[in-house]
């Protein structure tokens, strides 16, 4: 069983610039710096690519956390996604789509899907806990990119 859930965003800036900064793993650590975010393996700063590897390791729930990710789809400034490969879910996919609207502005709409692990246990942490909190933390990441594009250096 797998668990989806999607968020709609709309950032003053164009789907090119949305889309390279949404790769900047500097500006994701800066929006989960809450929960001592940081990174222990793959690429370690600027803007991600097609087939690169991050390992992140977070606390969450007072848990530390450590979870690889690869960029497995790349089609710039269109849409790019990133799995698990390694990490605490059975399965874990993050897609990322950028649209142009006639403001001049981009609608980024991510759509996730993920399933947690030990069966019944999982399921039921699904329902409790995760539900919740992960469409919580998508919205702190694009509340962060949001006030990014909206401030002078961000709008470059």
């Amino acid at each position: 069983m797998t668990v989806e859930f999607e968020r709609r965003t709309t950032l003053p800036t164009t789907p090119e610039r949305a889309f390279d900064v949404s790769l900047d793993v500097d500006l994701h650590l800066e929006s989960f710096k809450d929960s001592e975010e940081s990174i222990v393996g793959g690429v370690t700063s600027g803007e991600m690519a097609l087939g690169d590897t991050v390992t992140w390791r977070a606390r969450h729930f007072g848990i530390w956390w450590t979870m690889t990710s690869t960029i497995t789809e790349y089609e710039r400034p269109h849409r790019f996604v990133d799995e698990q490969k390694k990490g605490p879910f059975k399965s874990f996919r993050h897609v990322h789509v950028f649209e142009s609207l006639d403001d001049g502005s981009t609608l980024m709409i991510d759509s996730v899907e993920f399933a947690a692990p030990l069966g019944v246990l999982g399921r039921i942490a699904e329902k409790v806990a995760l539900e919740r909190y992960l469409p919580r933390l998508i919205e702190l990441r694009n509340a962060e990119l949001t006030r990014f594009f909206a401030s002078p250096g961000g709008a470059a």
